[in-house]
């Protein structure tokens, strides 16, 4: 039998692919039938103590620790009848279009994410992803940014259900978590962290460093936002400069994060400048940061990423064998047999590398900052907002 400390769950089924909003819609299905196929190949599942396993359909008593039971009911409705539209909760917009099966799909993918969490929190396994997860924006009452049910916030709710106290989310996609936010934003329990391109230039229009918890959980929702055109080096300034210090003032029990790789700089739908390069290593600084401070818990799941060939099966292949315990050298190559089916299923030509080439250096802040440069200043205004309510000095 595995070691269950060395256990690695990994939810995936392949009707995940069924949450489709149709053609010409970003978040196409592709993206992930090509990341599992990458990590396929590259023998990521392959490895002692990997198991995938089948994510069971959430059901409604799952889905509304979370979500309304009104709005529960009208995303049933609507995925019985994709013409049935309810513009008010979000249903049939452009961005969620409905479509048949969209309940049990959408169901599915909180299923895998509060599977992977409740074994994790029970010790059958140390670390979890679910690559089809990360659908943030949802909100308790409607849908919104391509997210029909928030799996994040159910699996974090979960965790608090079965006895957590001490929950940390961080959110690297690039834009800003704002419904596991919201879910959370009154409960001292759990700290939100989301690193996102600025409010101002990016949906959802939320993240600014003001926000930063409800009454009585002053200082558990941190919001970091970065100038549009920030590179790998930038990034991994502020990210080291306000999660490191942050996590461990806080001490969680467990860790929760969202890979969002649209981050990078080939990403259509938004205005960061990060690579494969820089994305991969914030995944190894979260792995080492639980097995640092909660003895391993992670829990890791997808997120946006839209460039689907070029970027987010490299991405997401890196985090799984992260989580594995089984990193992939930047520079190793891409299978042949995965480039040659990418070339004849899709007419595409696919990276050769597992890397784009980019460094993953980044300048201390312990070295000092630059007051007039854009990022120095984010940086400074969420350190300001909420290292105090830590018990942190915001400068050196």
């Amino acid at each position: 039998m595995d070691d269950p400390r060395q256990a690695v769950h990994i939810a995936w089924d392949d009707s995940l692919t069924g949450y489709d909003f149709g053609h010409g819609h970003p978040m196409n299905p592709l993206r992930l039938d090509l990341t599992i196929r990458l990590a396929r190949e590259l023998g990521v599942f392959d490895h002692r103590g990997v198991h995938l396993t089948t994510p069971p359909t959430a059901d409604d008593a799952m889905l509304t620790t979370v979500h309304t039971p009104e709005y529960v009911a009208a995303v049933r409705r609507a995925g019985a009848d994709p013409t049935t539209f309810d513009l008010e909760r979000g249903l049939g917009t452009e961005d969620n279009p409905c479509f048949e099966g969209m309940h049990e799909l959408a169901a599915g993918i909180v299923g895998g994410t509060v599977a992977v969490a409740d074994a994790i929190w029970h010790g059958r396994a140390t670390h979890g992803v679910n690559v089809a997860g990360g659908l943030h924006h949802a909100m308790a009452d409607r849908a919104a940014g391509f997210c029909i049910y928030n799996d994040v916030a159910v699996g974090i709710q979960h965790l608090l259900d079965s006895g957590a106290e001490r929950v940390a989310y961080v959110d690297v996609d690039v834009h800003h978590g704002d419904g596991v936010q919201a879910a959370f934003y009154d409960d001292p329990r759990v700290l939100t962290i989301s690193v996102h391109e600025s409010p101002t230039t990016l949906f959802p229009g939320t993240g600014f460093p003001t926000e930063t918890g409800g009454m009585n959980a002053e200082g558990t929702a941190v919001n970091v936002a970065l100038p549009p055109g920030t590179t790998d080096a930038g990034w991994l300034r502020a990210f080291h400069a306000i999660i490191p210090p942050l996590l461990r003032a806080w001490k969680p029990q467990i860790l929760v994060t969202q890979h969002g790789c649209d981050t990078h700089l080939d990403d259509p739908l938004a205005h960061l400048a990060l690579t494969v390069d820089g994305q991969r290593a914030s995944y190894e600084a979260l792995h080492d940061l639980a097995h640092e401070l909660c003895e391993g818990r992670w829990l890791a799941t997808g997120g946006g990423g839209y460039a689907l060939v070029d970027v987010v099966p490299r991405a997401w292949s890196h985090l799984m064998a992260i989580a594995a315990e089984r990193p992939i050298s930047p520079g190793a190559a891409v299978p042949a047999a995965w480039r040659d089916h990418v070339r004849a299923a899709h007419g595409r030509v696919a990276p050769i590398r597992m890397t784009d080439g980019g460094d993953a250096d980044f300048a201390d802040w312990s070295a000092g900052y630059d007051p007039a440069a854009a990022l120095d200043q984010a940086v400074v205004a969420t350190r300001t907002a909420v290292f105090p309510l830590h018990g942190m000095e915001p400068h050196y």
